[in-house]
């Protein structure tokens, strides 16, 4: 195992690199975009091709290996080995030019997160997460922070795009709105997911948002020290279709469950 994910560490690096690179020069120039659902999501012929690059790295490296990507979906293998792609998080951001978006690829045993690489082309940044090893942007480790006054912090919002307007995540964004200085909505979850890692915001609520950028993120974060919880204040863990969760520093685990309580019954 330990020689698997060495190897697919560094397949996975490279692959994010390489596809992030045709994002990064074809930023601002996409003629060709695309709703694929009812709920306005987007798709372009990057993420076809970021996509392309990352599964076909997976398949020579690892051909018996299971895949499921955002566009071409699975691809009919069945393995201990789940590799999830999502070659344009952020493809909204992307399509209307603004520079917010990422890479995640992630690589899943038994049903638990055991790598996840997320890269930012735009600047650069390459986040590496490895289970019991850390999380790191560009070599440096990366931990979550604690913040002195948690109501005074920076958070990030994440929503599935199939409860966009339900009366309990809009309810429950308008609390949050006025018990953290910022709530803050990226459309491009990993990178929220990259800044708690990081210290740069306070911590996450997750609204019913399950997809293949999903578990690189949650990977990230635990490895950075935060803790993953849902809203009942059990501990996340393996993988789940419909999740609620916290993410914060485990100091700050009662007032997050406290605020999310308060929203949720109001």
């Amino acid at each position: 195992m330990i020689e698997t994910l060495q190897a697919a560490q560094e397949l996975a690096e490279r692959a994010a690199r390489k596809a992030g690179d045709v994002a990064r020069m074809n930023f601002d120039r996409v003629a060709n975009v695309i709703e694929k659902d009812i709920y306005g999501d987007m798709v372009t012929d990057v993420d076809h091709e970021a996509e392309r690059i990352i599964c076909e790295a997976i398949s020579e490296v690892f051909p018996n290996h299971e895949i499921h990507s955002e566009e071409r979906g699975h691809n009919g293998k069945k393995s201990d080995w789940l590799w999830m792609i999502d070659p344009l998080d952020g493809t909204n951001n992307y399509g209307i030019g603004l520079p917010i978006f990422s890479v995640s690829i992630t690589l899943i045993y038994r049903s638990e997160p055991v790598l996840g690489v997320i890269y930012e082309p735009m600047v650069d940044r390459l986040f590496v997460a490895s289970q019991r090893k850390g999380a790191s942007c560009n070599l440096t480790p990366m931990h979550v922070k604690s913040k002195k006054e948690i109501q005074k912090g920076t958070i990030g919002w994440i929503q599935g795009h199939q409860v966009q307007n339900e009366e309990n995540a809009v309810r429950l964004r308008q609390h949050l709105d006025v018990h953290f200085k910022r709530v803050m909505r990226l459309w491009a979850p990993t990178l929220q997911w990259c800044m708690l890692a990081k210290g740069d915001i306070d911590g996450i609520v997750l609204y019913n948002s399950e997809g293949d950028d999903l578990y690189s993120g949650i990977l990230m974060v635990k490895e950075a020290g935060a803790i993953v919880i849902d809203f009942e204040g059990n501990e996340f863990s393996g993988m789940c279709s419909e999740p609620y969760l916290i993410a914060c520093h485990p100091d700050h685990r009662e007032y997050f469950l406290n605020v999310v309580r308060e929203g949720l019954s109001r």
